[in-house]
């Protein structure tokens, strides 16, 4: 599951790398698709992983606005901090955590601490697939979503 993680962060990484020769207006044009314009549905990426993951673990969602990450940067950096925290419990799996029965404060339903995790890694990979679209569109180069070659794989 790990890996899954890893190579979401791989990629976003590579989208924020191609993503900094374009202008403030095209990343932030709204778009048809996604959650409006290239920015927000970064921002809505790195906040929902990090909500899932830390409401499965118990933890308060801190909601950042938007508003207070109006740049690429800004949105990288917030994705750099998440991803510490969320690093030290995608470690701490055991198959034994993944099949148990969680509830998150936003919600009434009860899931499974796996399927939440099979969820947020989901997620970021449907609108990865809009950020390609979205940079077909603008002529741009387009990042690969191939999991092969990124030295991801289990050991043989």
């Amino acid at each position: 599951m790990y890996s899954l993680f890893l190579y979401n962060w791989q990629v976003r990484d590579e989208w924020i790398d191609v993503l900094q020769t374009r202008s403030h207006e095209e990343l932030t044009t709204e778009r048809i698709g996604g959650v409006g314009s290239i920015l927000k549905t970064l921002f809505h990426i790195v906040d929902v992983e990090y909500s899932w993951l830390r409401g499965i673990e118990g933890y308060n969602d801190p909601e950042p606005v938007y508003e207070e990450y109006p740049t690429l940067q800004s949105v990288k950096l917030l994705s750099d901090k998440y991803r510490e925290d969320l690093k030290i419990i995608l470690q701490s799996l055991t198959d034994e955590k993944e099949q148990r029965v969680v509830k998150v404060h936003w919600n009434e339903k009860s899931f499974v601490y796996g399927e939440i995790l099979r969820h947020a890694a989901a997620h970021e990979i449907h609108h990865m697939g809009q950020l390609s679209v979205w940079a077909k569109e603008l002529g741009m180069e387009r990042v690969s979503a191939n999991f092969i070659g990124r030295g991801l794989g289990a050991s043989i």
